[in-house]
């Protein structure tokens, strides 16, 4: 559910100074103005995150999820479609809600895994213990929190539930395509007043209708973002078409990668438009097995043509392709921010939390942990491989 305004004001001061509140007859969007504004440049590096990445969290409002990025201390954000869309007056639906983020008819597609690394390697082991059963065929040996694993497949709907979903489907279309811009302003006056820029966001999907993209990239400039994203398609015809509405729109279609992740997974998207950018993950490519080279290589040869790139711990898939806390895992998390701040580069890194969380913690104080990881990365001294 959304907040009202005095319910939000329950919830968020708790997290701010006293002068924010105290004596002022302003709404708590205000008292967010007001406050001490977070800062997540690191040594000329933005480091952000996917809001996704608060997706167990109570409440998936825009509001929540903006108290979540401030109290993970973030200033910069790649913003899942659910919460804007909420904000905006989408009509609700089954499943929809405050929104989690572009699941919903006509959504930014499923975060799925891709084909994931063969099972008959995953025989080896990581820390002494060998890979758990659900790693096979899934290409993880962990579900993310609030995923679980994944079963047997979807129940087949019933005639009545297919109708309902494509009325559904027609009402938000519908919506998309005579929506005024001004709530998605509104919405990002509220996050920058507070100190976060939205560089993405995500709602893309490569079926919708030409009105609908233009719904999608008008909807990015409202928001301020330099891109918006959304999975890779393997359709050539689809991804001429994107990357050239994106052009003439100017703002980039930056395609994130999960299992497909490598030195060429991209080569078709890059050579069909200009207006087709990389929104890579590099936990992912680890996880697929480093195809082709490694993080640090492919940054070095396509660094112009990233928008964004996410990261998170996984391991090799010799080791499982594990996902887990930032640190213990074989991403070169350290060495890629690095080689970024070395060479100036502009290009976002958007955290994805997707490790268990840990008894007692959430995911805001696990986001949290990550941004002291990267913290660290850039204040310590270059490694070799970032050079």
């Amino acid at each position: 559910m959304a907040y009202t305004r005095r319910e939000f004001g329950k919830l968020a001061i708790a997290g701010l100074p006293a002068a924010a509140v105290l004596g002022s007859s302003e709404s708590i969007f205000g008292a967010f103005a007001q406050a001490a504004k977070p800062n997540t440049v690191f040594n000329g590096v933005q480091i952000g995150t996917i809001t996704y990445s608060y997706r167990s969290m109570p409440d998936q409002s825009a509001e929540a999820t903006l108290k979540y990025i401030l109290d993970s201390g973030i200033s910069g954000i790649e913003l899942m479609g659910g919460p804007v869309e909420s904000f905006a007056g989408a009509p609700a639906g089954p499943g929809r809600g405050g929104g989690g983020g572009g699941r919903g008819p006509g959504g930014g597609g499923r975060r799925g895994e891709g084909a994931g690394p063969d099972p008959a390697t995953l025989t080896a082991s990581w820390n002494g213990k060998p890979c758990a059963p659900a790693a096979v065929g899934g290409g993880r040996a962990d579900p993310a929190p609030g995923r679980g694993a994944r079963g047997g497949g979807r129940a087949e709907m019933t005639p009545e539930e297919q109708a309902a979903q494509q009325d559904q489907a027609n009402k938000l279309k519908e919506w998309r395509t005579t929506v005024s811009m001004e709530p998605f302003k509104k919405l990002r006056k509220m996050y920058n007043d507070a100190g976060v820029t939205i560089y993405a966001w995500k709602q893309l999907n490569p079926n919708m209708s030409d009105a609908e993209f233009e719904y999608i990239f008008n909807v990015a400039e409202a928001l301020g973002c330099t891109h918006t994203t959304l999975e890779l398609p393997t359709d050539e015809a689809q991804l001429k078409r994107i990357g050239d509405f994106a052009a003439k729109k100017k703002i980039y279609a930056a395609y994130h990668t999960h299992a497909q992740g490598s030195m060429t997974a991209f080569d078709k998207a890059f050579a069909l438009s200009k207006g087709n950018m990389a929104n890579v993950d590099f936990g992912h490519w680890v996880a697929a097995g480093n195809v082709g080279g490694t993080p640090m290589q492919f940054l070095e040869k396509y660094h112009g043509r990233i928008s964004s790139f996410h990261l998170k711990d996984r391991t090799t898939p010799e080791h499982c392709a594990l996902n887990l806390a930032w640190g213990t895992g074989e991403t070169p998390i350290k060495e890629i921010l690095q080689m970024v701040s070395k060479n100036k580069w502009k290009i976002p890194a958007s955290i994805e939390l997707e490790y268990d969380i840990p008894e007692g913690s959430d995911a805001v104080k696990e986001v949290r942990k990550c941004v002291e990881y990267c913290r660290t990365a850039l204040s310590a001294p270059a490694t070799a491989a970032s050079r």
